[in-house]
């Protein structure tokens, strides 16, 4: 029969019209984000062991990471930076890393006036970032 994929094309759009709203209300709702997604950046600095493949596998080299020995020949992270202007958010910085230590975290807001907010320093003090709060519905 000729009208077989008509009909099949003609049931999904009525179903998708006649279906309920997905739309997530953004500024008033937090959007649920899938744990895979690629966001920021963050860093448990305990679990860095300062293997640097992180920062040999970025195709952008986006990472700035410089390790130091100390007097007891164990390697000390001095600096860990990471460029968002140039990051693709591949994830061959995370998948590379032996200790799960560089995380993508679920932060996506990063529009910025001043250039330099994109250029993460991992090692300082990251502020608590608050979620909006959902709106109550009302009956």
């Amino acid at each position: 029969m000729y009208g077989q994929g008509l009909l099949k094309g003609l049931a999904t759009t009525l179903k998708e019209y006649f279906g309920g709203y997905t739309t997530q209300e953004y500024p008033d709702e937090y959007p649920n984000l899938p744990d895979t997604f690629h966001g920021s950046f963050e860093l448990d600095v305990d679990k860095c062991v300062g293997c640097t493949v992180c920062d040999r596998n970025c195709p952008n080299s986006v990472i700035d990471l410089k390790i130091n020995r100390g007097e007891d020949k164990k390697k000390e992270i001095v600096r860990f930076k990471v460029d968002l202007t140039r990051c693709q958010f591949c994830g061959l910085c995370t998948e590379g890393c032996p200790t799960n230590a560089l995380k993508f975290n679920q932060e996506f807001e990063l529009a910025t006036y001043n250039k330099e907010d994109l250029i993460l320093n991992l090692l300082a003090e990251k502020p608590t970032q608050t979620k909006p709060k959902k709106k109550k519905e009302v009956s």
